[in-house]
């Protein structure tokens, strides 16, 4: 059985002004409000925290993803996508 390849996207992060914040490398949105944006990215999961948070744009094919608001704090973990299961990720 062949093993399956996967296209490596880079990621990239620029922020302008603490305003405005575009991303590559992108594979999923977790979750966002006014104050949260979870986002998976191919180099681990990416908390961006601040305040009147909203997202622009995402585009799934690509991996870009634009968002605008008061940004206080970009956070990495390693934790991988789909490491909650669906019931804490409902309940919490």
């Amino acid at each position: 059985m062949p093993e399956a390849k996967t296209l490596k996207i880079p990621h990239n992060l620029i922020l302008e002004d603490r305003k405005k914040l575009t991303v590559s490398g992108v594979q999923d949105v977790d979750c966002f409000d006014e104050s949260t944006v979870v986002l998976f990215t191919n180099m681990g999961k990416l908390v961006v925290k601040g305040g009147n948070l909203h997202v622009n744009s995402f585009d799934i094919s690509s991996g870009d993803f634009s968002m605008e608001g008061d940004i206080a704090a970009l956070e990495y973990s390693d934790e991988p996508q789909g490491k909650k299961n669906f019931l804490w990720r409902l309940f919490r």
